[in-house]
């Protein structure tokens, strides 16, 4: 029996980027055509490797700049989600480059919340496993004030639930503009303790 389950929702790839650069005071990525993903994740790609040093998302872990397994290859938003974003803040609509995003799709409900261990997998076989949902950070508040002054600082709460999920490249392939995605989620029951 297998462990994932093919699921009958499907999401959209709306826009793809790369974040070519790690600057201290903010992040900003680049949109592409196409994503090429290999075990490391993106070539070139500052989130790119096997392996990554700790941050703040898993102190209770380990020391920050502990080396750990990188899990944190690819950030995945939902495009419902950034529209949500966008009106709490004020805005027309939030750019998925202010927040360094590598994917953003569309048509996957709740898609901040889908279960660790999920896999989207896109038409030749490229398949992205989910890490864990993406926290909002202050990287992308600064970026955001920079780009459209006086709307970043709600970034935080604004993108609270939303943020999208942080993924891995559990199979290479490449991703396009306009591809779909299937979702396949773990079939177990949800933890109770």
């Amino acid at each position: 029996m297998p462990a994932l389950e093919k699921t009958d929702h499907r999401g959209r790839v709306t826009w793809l980027g790369r974040v070519p650069h790690r600057d201290a005071l903010e992040i900003v990525g680049e949109p592409l055509e196409e994503m090429a993903l290999g075990f490391e994740g993106m070539v070139g790609e500052v989130h790119a490797g096997l392996t990554r040093e700790s941050c703040s998302r898993v102190t209770t872990q380990y020391p920050k700049g502990t080396v750990i397994r990188n899990v944190r290859q690819v950030s995945v938003v939902s495009a419902e989600e950034l529209a949500v974003i966008a009106d709490k803040l004020g805005l027309e609509a939030v750019d998925p480059a202010w927040l360094g995003a590598s994917v953003v799709v569309s048509g996957l409900p709740d898609f901040t919340h889908v279960p660790p261990s999920s896999r989207l997998q896109g038409p030749d076989g490229v398949t992205l496993t989910v890490d864990m949902l993406n926290q909002p950070c202050t990287l992308v508040a600064k970026t955001i004030e920079d780009a459209r002054p006086g709307h970043g600082k709600a970034f935080k709460a604004a993108a609270a639930g939303r943020r999208g999920i942080t993924a891995w490249v559990e199979r290479p392939g490449t991703l396009r503009l306009g591809d779909t995605l299937v979702l396949h989620v773990p079939g177990q029951r949800a933890w109770r303790p």
